[in-house]
């Protein structure tokens, strides 16, 4: 098998992953992951359920930290810096490596107040300040039309779609370098989702995007990179064009033209 994550090697690295392996209890999830993910590209996690794209995407925020009786061995650098390490400060971790779940959830809150949340954390008071993030949020999650005349109502009386991009927004509000996201138009209808992928499209430019989909039209469509997972293993790492064209590995052929999984 060739060593799965050189391939990108050239781009410059932003996470930098050596045999990671994770466990639930006694249960491991994850084996010898190693990969190193480029800055400023689209990489996509494949795989069927329950093979560990999730648990690896919520790895490199420590998501699962929260969970009890998990366990990880192995190292994850970002940036160089060793994000498991003693003392790491885990909030301002997830200030920098934001995350947009499968499930819309925003807060029963206004919609200004939804975006100004992260930054009110962060320490920010001035209402101008506010103002402008919560704007340039919108504008980035491509909201802000939408929207811009009634920041005041609920976030929840928004469609799914809106909602969707409300979290990204959100999640852009704190000025991360990471945006990961976990299945974020699997609840949407066809319209809402092609806002999505155009949206990702664009933040790419500025972040670095980790995505987990079970579709295969649609990590073909937005990412750069595709990373194919079975049973807690990388089995291949590459750009997503030769992915999906010449796959390295009898595996990865078997799953993307629909012989398992």
């Amino acid at each position: 098998m060739v060593a799965p994550g050189r391939e990108p090697s050239r781009l410059e690295t932003k996470v930098k992953v050596e045999g990671l392996d994770f466990w639930y209890g006694t249960v491991q999830a994850l084996f010898a992951v190693t990969m190193d993910i480029p800055a400023r590209q689209v990489t996509a996690l494949i795989g069927p359920s329950g093979c560990g794209k999730s648990t690896f995407l919520r790895t490199l925020n420590r998501m699962n930290d929260i969970i009890d009786g998990t366990r990880l061995e192995g190292k994850i650098f970002i940036d160089r810096e060793d994000i498991y390490r003693n003392g790491v400060d885990v909030v301002a971790l997830r200030k920098k490596v934001g995350m947009v779940f499968q499930k819309s959830n925003p807060f029963p809150k206004s919609i200004f107040d939804n975006v100004a949340y992260g930054p009110r954390i962060h320490g920010v008071r001035g209402q101008g300040e506010l103002t402008e993030i919560v704007e340039r949020s919108l504008v980035r999650a491509a909201l802000w039309d939408e929207v811009k005349d009634r920041l005041e109502i609920n976030a929840l009386e928004l469609s799914g779609g809106q909602q969707q991009r409300l979290c990204i927004a959100r999640a852009l509000a704190v000025d991360p370098e990471i945006l990961l996201m976990d299945e974020p138009a699997s609840a949407l209808d066809p319209r809402s989702t092609a806002r999505i992928e155009d949206l990702i499209g664009e933040l790419r430019r500025e972040y670095t995007i980790i995505i987990v989909t079970h579709n295969m039209q649609q990590a073909a469509r937005v990412s750069n990179l595709t990373a194919f997972f079975y049973e807690g293993r990388l089995v291949e790492f590459g750009p997503t064009k030769r992915m999906f064209t010449v796959p390295r590995e009898k595996q990865t052929e078997d799953y993307i033209t629909g012989r398992f999984g």
